[in-house]
């Protein structure tokens, strides 16, 4: 038997054991390996773990719907895996009896293993659909308004992703680099199925090495891992300043006119807007610095410096998580197809170099295998950032992509993978909403703010319990997850969970075959899949002993949509016009007041702008960078990047002496929906005006006090749509306050402490 490896979205580790018990370390051949998953055996993560089936104690002793005030509140009643699942069982066959199927919300992120069998979204949805199906989400938080857009405007989201202008390319062709909102590598530590070789800073310091020259445009500093120029731009105006510099293209006749003819349609609509012919504005670098920020003579030097060099642009995923957020991804296409430079090499645009691993490596694509969800007989869907209005609204009419759907009236709510309490917004929001559902049923390891909210708690094996499969489409790395540590206390796989609740209810959830029949399967379909881009996989048992299989050696340089460049006719790209298309014809069919049919400047509801009084600062929310989303925050790693047990704030020297704040002081941060206690980090990476706490510490409420008292900024983002095309979410846009309390106020951390538990 070979070296034994675990996987983990962050990276591939390999599994260690001596007399102090098992000990991970990172991959010997990656370059970079994330510090999160190192400790994914430790004791603190250990000390949150669910040990038996838990149901809330007036749920137990009354039925469904007792009480729902009291979720997280009360004690929990421990009961055996028998009691547990009849109980679920009856509440599923009561639930979808009286109300149907469309009363039951399939709640689930998919973050939750990197393993493709054990992937917990897939498992709760096949289950729930083998029983007549469920309401969905479509979509995520990460991503929602520019998976929406980007498909009218480039044709896909998906096929952008996967190919990227590979690194490589960039470093021998690549002169001027300018990203709006950073390369944020703390994000580049994840893959979604599995990070192998994380390659995002060495390719950047290759770039460095050959010449490049960077330009970071935005409100922080921080987030480029090689020298750059700092552009300090206010948050939730970048549209503003990429009208600017497309105007003095435009104006100065640097717009490649050529290319925008051959390649894209539409631009004689836009070019109406910029110049103000549209709607009386030009939307000169001068208009734009009157809400950027930016000096009007930088913009207008820098659009001459990208139209004179060979000029990647990019976008970081964050600044279309607001309100309008369709509109910079939008911008930036239509900013590059005037540049004139896509598909050539180290030229065009990139939606997200930093916002994952594999975007921008060479890596050969195809299709892993997966766990088959089987077909949702239920229709209904909820945008995946509108889950409180669903609770809320039941009935109530939505519009999604240019079509009007409407909310169900749901009953039931079962979750497994995924932690809405930290990936949703306004949660005091969700709080009343969360109320709403007669059942709430989690399938969760640790005792996270989910797990203390709902009614029925179903202990899982975290990775390290049992055997599995990672493989990430844009990754080099497959990996086998062989179980290296026995389930702790009375967990099981959700695989184990779902057999048994099919079986009450006269369903067949596993096909006859177990975990290893499972992973054989799987494993089939991948190889199958290899095999048609011309790659032999060894057989399962090999593979199994070896302990990964090596992509690496087929990888092969990457420009984006080259063959397009060369061949627009023979290799169109999926708009309907087989075109990039400037102004979407179907976009403005929609009619929608929130979203036109060319990318335009929309002012948001709050920033700082049109700020009430000088004492707001604008709120970034920003994915942590040791942990992914909430996960292991109990971890020494994640605990150590707190300040007094809290996920700190991060605020300019010139605020915190108006604000009269120290290093270290604890701070509550406020506005009209909330409150947290934090606590202050001051540095000048941050432009004056604006704060950053980053989102993932476990939600600890005190419900006596409505106060948050760990730092989790979504106890105060908006809970708005992006906009009626997208309904992404908007944490983005936020003003908050801040003051200084003392430890008495700010009391006590409880985040990590495990519910109370009656006989």
């Amino acid at each position: 038997m070979g070296k034994t490896f675990t996987a983990a979205h962050w990276g591939v580790y390999e599994v260690k054991a001596d007399e102090t018990g098992l000990r991970l370390e990172g991959f010997a051949q990656d370059p970079d390996p994330s510090p999160i998953g190192l400790h994914m055996a430790a004791k603190d993560l250990t000390d949150v773990r669910i040990r038996r089936p838990s149901i809330r104690k007036s749920w137990l002793e009354k039925g469904p719907g007792a009480d729902p005030h009291l979720r997280g509140r009360e004690p929990f009643v421990e009961v055996d895996w028998d009691t547990a699942l009849d109980l679920l069982a009856a509440e599923l066959d009561r639930v979808r009896r009286e109300h149907g199927n469309e009363s039951i919300f399939g709640g689930s992120y998919g973050w939750a293993s990197a393993g493709r069998f054990h992937h917990a979204q897939s498992q709760v949805h096949r289950f729930l659909n083998l029983i007549g199906g469920y309401v969905s989400s479509v979509d995520n938080y990460s991503l929602a308004a520019g998976r929406v857009i980007l498909p009218h405007a480039i044709g896909s989201t998906e096929f952008l992703l996967d190919r990227h202008t590979s690194f490589d390319v960039m470093a021998k062709h690549t002169e001027l680099f300018v990203t709006f909102g950073g390369v944020p590598v703390k994000n580049a530590q994840m893959s979604a199925g599995g990070a192998g070789r994380h390659r995002v800073v060495a390719g950047m310091l290759a770039m460095e090495k050959n010449g490049t020259r960077f330009i970071n445009i935005g409100p922080v500093s921080d987030n480029m891992p090689v020298d750059s120029e700092w552009i300090a731009a206010r948050p939730n105006t970048d549209v503003a300043m990429m009208l600017g510099l497309a105007y003095v293209l435009h104006m100065e006749e640097l717009a490649q006119l050529d290319f925008l003819n051959s390649h894209c349609v539409g631009y004689d609509r836009f070019a109406a807007y910029l110049t103000g012919e549209a709607d009386g504005i030009p939307k000169t670098p001068e208009w734009a610095a009157a809400l950027c920020g930016v000096d009007a003579d930088r913009i207008a030097s820098l659009a001459r410096e990208m139209a004179s060099s060979r000029t990647m642009l990019n976008i970081s995923w964050s600044l279309q998580r607001a309100v309008h957020g369709e509109q910079p991804f939008w911008m930036l296409v239509t900013l590059a197809a005037m540049l004139g430079q896509i598909g050539f090499p180290g030229g065009g645009f990139g939606v997200g170099y930093g916002a994952l691993n594999s975007v921008g490596h060479d890596n050969v694509r195809f299709k892993s295998g997966a766990f088959p969800q089987g077909e949702n007989p239920v229709k209904a869907f909820i945008p995946v950032a509108r889950i409180t209005d669903m609770l809320l609204n039941p009935g109530e009419a939505f519009t999604y992509n240019g079509k009007e759907h409407r909310y169900t009236d749901i009953r039931l709510v079962y979750w497994a993978g995924g932690n809405p309490f930290h990936h949703h917004q306004d949660l005091n929001r969700l709080l009343k909403a969360w109320q709403k559902p007669e059942t709430i049923i989690v399938n969760e390891p640790y005792w996270t703010p989910t797990a203390k909210l709902a009614d029925i708690v179903l202990p899982v094996t975290t990775p390290l319990e049992r055997n599995d499969i990672a493989s990430s489409g844009g990754e080099d790395l497959i990996v086998a997850m062989r179980k290296v540590s026995e389930p702790y206390a009375q967990a099981r796989n959700d695989f184990d969970i779902f057999c048994g609740l099919a079986l009450r209810m006269g369903v067949n959830f596993s096909e006859n075959l177990d975990e290893e029949g499972w992973l054989r399967r799987l494993y089939g379909v991948t190889s199958a899949n290899a095999r048609e881009k011309g790659i032999e996989m060894p057989n399962f048992d090999q593979f199994w002993q070896d302990g990964l299989f090596d992509l690496q050696p087929e990888a092969l340089p990457v420009v984006m949509l080259q063959d397009f460049r060369e061949e627009p006719n023979a290799n169109p790209v999926p708009t309907p016009s087989g075109k990039i298309e400037i102004f979407s014809e179907t976009v403005d069919s929609f009619g929608l007041d929130d979203c036109r049919g060319y990318p335009t400047w929309f002012e948001p509801p709050e920033w700082l702008g049109n700020r009430e009084s000088e004492d707001q600062l604008h709120l970034i929310s920003d994915q942590p960078v040791r942990r992914l989303h909430s996960q292991l925050d109990a971890s020494p790693h994640s605990k150590a990047g707190k300040v007094k047990g809290r996920e700190p704030v991060l605020i300019n020297p010139l605020d915190a002496q108006r604000c009269d704040l120290g290093e270290g002081d604890l701070v509550e941060i406020h506005n009209e929906r909330g409150r947290l206690i934090s606590a202050v980090v001051i540095s000048d990476a941050i432009m004056p005006g604006v704060v950053r706490l980053s989102t993932g510490a476990w939600f600890d409420m005190d419900f006596e006090r409505s106060l948050e008292r760990h730092g989790n900024p979504n106890a105060l983002t908006l809970d708005v749509p992006s906009s009626s095309l997208s309904q992404g979410c908007s944490a983005q846009t936020c003003l908050v306050r801040v003051r200084k309390v003392d430890e008495d106020y700010a009391a006590s951390v409880q985040a990590f402490e495990h519910p109370e538990f009656a006989t």
